[in-house]
């Protein structure tokens, strides 16, 4: 029987209306530079970015007394909001059935490596407070009828940390937190794009941005400063810097920015990659129950032919439906699960059929065809079996199963015109989520003094992740990094800071150009065609070194050229885009580098190499040019990192950071969190 929803539910659940912005306040300060009139306003902190992290981040450091502007490049329009898949994961301690234990926890965030100890015991410990405080703000997490929270298990999670408000998690996430800044009357700018950030010596002093509203006859570029002693990076991952990707259009973060800014940055050659619907039409992860429904998955050639291409993967029906269903919580495309007929084989497979120029589809009025037996739910593995069972699933179809398990799932693609119990799903392999990024120590502080990073935009997600940790993580060090800020002070920014506009506009004006032989939508196929094509699930050192070199030959041509600008409104585009190349640059330095010193495969990509020592198989036998490098323990416990010094990228390397274990006690410790030696612990970045 399918579960009986109430429409109003389904709606509230899939349908999310944003809160209304008010109106923004005028600058009470202009200056002239060059000729441009220059409006001027001055705050304690800047949070970029409008997505759950900034906003918690936001809303702490407001609480904390100090003054904070809200800087978005469009609200509402980011990843928090407008990502999600069939039932979005927020991964936070379990505290409903089973208790749990912060280290045990910690443990398993960090499992995949190259991420610090500290880190992870630090999310593990946050998540409590962190959930609580979404569920006391209004987020509506399923609770059964004792009040504990429902869980169920995730990616990379073997206890069953995950609870979900539905495909939504992560807008209601936003909403609630939204209603919140504005209920507080915090300043929120929308519609502005932070292009660089300023700095007095090696501080920051805040941001130079594009505002439409600030557009002039004196100011045709419509820049602005924001100057600030605390600076809040939050603008999510490098969306655009993948063709195939699942993120909403328009995502660019601030790689780019920071690596301008001197920043350095961590694990970047560490992303996550899965199966998704495609950007052309609505971009979503198909994840969880829309696979362990288990859809007919099939291809389509240009001749209009059906191709059963997983029937070469898999040696029986029940291995392959099986592993179909395990592509619900084992999403994320894994090196080591495409050997031995495992899950992962599958998004080789679909892979492999767009390199052929083939269409891939869900189709859920069909359940899979045969590879041996007819497909029937009475002949699947065990685990599967149980786990059906246990959710009263035995309906004869996949819609019927998804109707039943989650109906919401359903709902969601309606409000997009797509209609999945009558039409199938085209899906790809797509970029999901950078899990590198700005380097930040346990304060979320980055090595340049009063600049931090929360969220997708920090690099702590180590080269995997639990699915749902990095919503949790994004809330935790939202609220690590008001807590740091709020301790050691940021009041309203006095400085003069019209020399760090004047450097940041020469440099603005070097890249916007009226007559370069390259165009914005060039700059933007190259970049994404050469990420797709060099740097997906699959790579050789080769391919990776002939993109680096590239990707280098594009950035010196921007500097010697330009991008051209045809009109001003282009502006902050053309900036965004030379930003991305720039970003491009370091994922593909970092890569190399990892390639070159005899890096194998992990979480984001399998590195092919023939003399690798792990070689999938299909039913004809060995993929040899599937064969990859296994991931070698060392890589487990060091972090490359990368800076920029305005003319070449630098790579290094550094262990990850551990984490004490030892019993805090209160007395002993009581003392450095009265007087605030707590505060001066971190790692990355400088004492305060």
């Amino acid at each position: 029987m399918a579960l009986s929803v109430p429409q109003s539910t389904l709606d509230d659940l899939t349908d999310v209306a944003m809160p209304q912005l008010g109106a923004e306040s005028e600058a009470a300060e202009t200056f002239t530079l060059n000729g441009y009139t220059i409006p001027l306003r001055r705050t304690g902190a800047v949070v970029v970015g409008s997505g759950a992290a900034g906003l918690r981040a936001a809303i702490e450091m407001n609480r904390r007394g100090v003054e904070t502007a809200i800087l978005s490049q469009s609200a509402w329009g980011g990843t928090s909001a407008c990502s999600g898949s069939d039932k979005q994961t927020l991964h936070t301690a379990n505290t409903k059935d089973q208790g749990d234990d912060f280290l045990d926890m910690a443990a398993s965030i960090g499992a995949g490596g190259a991420m610090d100890e500290d880190t992870a015991y630090i999310e593990a410990v946050g998540s409590i407070r962190a959930m609580a405080s979404l569920q006391y703000l209004g987020l509506p997490l399923p609770q059964d009828r004792w009040g504990g929270t429902l869980r169920y298990q995730t990616d990379h999670d073997e206890v069953g940390r995950a609870t979900s408000c539905g495909p939504r998690t992560s807008r209601l996430m936003v909403k609630v937190l939204a209603e919140e800044a504005l209920r507080l009357g915090m300043p929120f700018f929308n519609h502005t794009t932070v292009v660089k950030v300023l700095k007095n010596g090696d501080r920051v002093c805040g941001v130079l941005a594009i505002r439409a509203k600030d557009r002039t006859d004196q100011n045709p570029y419509g820049l602005a400063v924001f100057a600030c002693c605390a600076l809040v990076l939050a603008a999510g991952g490098p969306g655009e810097l993948y063709r195939d990707s699942v993120f909403p259009n328009g995502c660019f973060g601030t790689l780019g920015l920071a690596l301008e800014a001197g920043l350095e940055l961590t694990n970047v050659t560490e992303s996550q990659f899965g199966i998704g619907t495609r950007r052309e039409g609505f971009p979503w992860n198909l994840s969880g129950t829309y696979v362990q429904v288990i859809p007919h998955v099939y291809s389509v050639d240009k001749e209009g032919e059906e191709h059963h291409f997983l029937a070469d993967f898999f040696r029986t029906t029940q291995e392959m439906a099986s592993n179909i269903f395990r592509k619900g919580y084992q999403w994320p495309f894994h090196a080591s699960r495409m050997l031995d007929f495992q899950s992962s084989i599958i998004d080789l497979a679909i892979f492999r059929e767009g390199q052929a120029g083939r269409r891939v589809f869900l189709d859920f009025t069909r359940n899979p065809l045969a590879v041996d037996q007819d497909f029937s739910l009475d002949r699947l593995d065990d685990d599967v079996s149980t786990y059906l069972r246990n959710a009263g699933v035995d309906h004869a179809l996949p819609i019927d199963r998804l109707r039943h398990m989650n109906p919401l799932a359903i709902e969601l693609y309606k409000r997009y015109k797509i209609d999945i119990a009558t039409q199938p799903l085209e899906c790809g392999v797509n970029h999901q989520h950078m899990n590198g990024g700005i380097a930040v120590d346990t304060w979320g502080r980055s090595n340049v003094p009063g600049v931090y990073a929360v969220g997708e935009a920090a690099g702590t997600h180590g080269a995997t992740r639990p699915g749902g940790a990095a919503l949790n993580a994004g809330q935790v060090f939202g609220t690590r990094v008001a807590e740091h800020v709020g301790a050691i002070g940021a009041p309203v920014c006095a400085d003069n800071v019209v020399q760090a506009v004047a450097d940041a506009v020469h440099d603005l004006e070097a890249v916007l150009a009226n007559d370069s032989p390259l165009a914005v939508k060039d700059v933007r196929s190259e970049v994404q065609a050469r990420m797709s094509e060099s740097a997906g699930i699959l790579c050789t050192g080769s391919e990776v070194a002939n993109a680096l070199r590239d990707a280098r030959s594009l950035n010196a041509q921007i500097k010697e050229y330009g991008i051209t600008v045809s009109r001003p409104s282009e502006a902050a585009r053309v900036l965004q885009w030379q930003q991305m190349a720039l970003a491009s640059e370091a994922v593909l330095c970092a890569l190399d580098a990892y390639i070159a010193n005899g890096g194998g495969s992990r979480g984001a990509r399998a590195i092919c190499d023939p003399a690798g020592d792990a070689l999938p198989e299909n039913v004809q036998g060995p993929i040899a040019d599937a064969r990859f490098r296994a991931e070698r323990d060392a890589d487990k416990h060091q972090q490359l990192i990368v800076i920029y010094d305005g003319a070449q990228m630098t790579v290094s390397s550094r262990a990850n950071r551990k984490h004490d274990s030892a019993l805090s006690f209160f007395e002993r410790d009581w003392p450095a969190w009265l007087n605030g030696d707590v505060f001066q612990s971190g790692g990355v970045g400088p004492k305060c």
